[in-house]
């Protein structure tokens, strides 16, 4: 590592957990070996999210998570000498919680890692940072009515503009109900995307439920021409963390 990069990398980020390697369960790399950091802090609240222990600290989903327990401080040094540490993987996800709450620290990891293959999983509503939009996939994530964020605050039609118009990207759609399957179409027609870009995805914390919802979702997609994604760690894990 260059002189430069290692002053590059004093700046603090937010982490939740860093494990690894194992796959990429969602979306469009789903399968590939990953290396995964998942990040503190959200600026969203969404009622079924899977990894509430980056975010909630006032309960509510139900659980009170304490902040100083479920994430640390650390410099990105010692996230780019994590990854370094291990040879077998050169694909790292960086998700959250929300990655670009901390958009300046996302910038100095990503530049870190020059050579490593790099997808951001985020939820729409920031717009990449210029330095970095054309570096990284973007797997973009808008939240849609069954998350129980107001629409006004879950979708940012400018920042997922920039989105789009990067060099690699996706949208992946969490659905759980009719409305989710609207909103998303209109939302895809809304901003122009080719459904090629597009990947539903049904949510659950179970294999059951997973597979459950597949047979509607996968005829939902191929009337309209989108992907769809199952979630390969939860059929394999269940909602195990760390996997």
């Amino acid at each position: 590592m260059s002189e430069i990069v290692q002053l590059d990398t004093v700046k603090r980020i937010t982490i939740a957990e860093m494990f690894g390697p194992t796959i990429q369960g969602e979306g469009k790399s789903a399968g590939r070996p990953t290396m995964f950091v998942r990040l503190g802090l959200c600026n969203l609240d969404c009622s079924w999210c899977d990894t509430p222990y980056t975010w909630d600290w006032t309960g509510k989903n139900g659980v009170r998570y304490d902040r100083e327990q479920e994430t640390m401080r650390v410099p990105v040094s010692d996230v780019v000498d994590w990854f370094n540490g291990q040879t077998s993987v050169n694909r790292l996800v960086i998700t959250g919680g929300e990655p670009l709450v901390q958009a300046s620290a996302v910038v100095k990891l990503v530049t870190a890692l020059p050579d490593v293959d790099i997808e951001v999983e985020t939820n729409g509503t920031i717009e990449p940072p210029a330095k970095i939009a054309h570096r990284v996939q973007w797997n973009v994530s808008p939240k849609l009515p069954s998350s129980g964020v107001d629409r006004d605050k879950a979708i940012d039609t400018q920042a997922l503009r920039a989105f789009t118009e990067t060099s690699n990207y996706s949208l992946k759609f969490v659905i759980s109900t009719y409305d989710d399957l609207q909103q998303a179409c209109e939302l895809v027609a809304d901003l122009g995307v080719d459904m090629a870009h597009v990947w539903f995805m049904p949510e659950g914390r179970s294999a059951d439920q997973i597979n459950k919802a597949l047979p509607d979702l996968i005829e939902a997609a191929i009337m309209v021409g989108a992907n769809v994604s199952t979630r390969l760690h939860v059929l394999a894990y269940g909602d195990r963390r760390g996997v």
